[in-house]
C-alpha cells in the first residue's frame, strides 16, 4: 500500500525531490541564458503587488477588460461545442 507521504508527493519522495532538483537546474540555466535573475522575478512580483494596492479601483477594470475580452472568444467556442455535442449520446462506460 502506498504511504500518505508518496501520495503527496505524487510518487516515490525521494525520485519526486530529484525530478524537482533538476526542473530547478534546467529552468534557471534557461533564465540565466536569457539573462533574468531571480531578484528580477521578485522585483517584478513586488512591484505587481504595489500596483495592485495603489491601484485600488482601476485594477478591478483592469481585470474586468481582459475578463471580457477573454470571454468575448471564450462563451461563444462553448457555446457551440455545447450544441455540437448536445444531440450525441454520452458515451458508454468500458467502451
Amino acid at each position: 500500500m502506498e504511504s500518505s507521504l508518496a501520495r503527496f508527493f505524487g510518487g516515490s519522495p525521494v525520485r519526486v525531490i530529484v525530478q524537482l532538483v533538476v526542473f530547478s537546474f534546467v529552468v534557471g540555466l534557461v533564465l540565466n541564458v536569457i539573462g533574468v535573475s531571480p531578484f528580477d522575478i521578485v522585483d517584478s512580483a513586488v512591484r505587481l503587488v504595489q500596483r495592485l494596492y495603489e491601484g485600488g479601483f482601476e485594477t478591478l477594470r483592469w481585470a474586468w477588460r481582459y475578463f471580457v475580452l477573454g470571454a468575448v472568444i471564450v462563451f461563444p467556442i462553448w457555446l457551440i461545442v455545447r450544441l455540437v455535442n448536445w444531440r450525441r449520446p454520452p458515451p458508454r462506460p468500458g467502451f
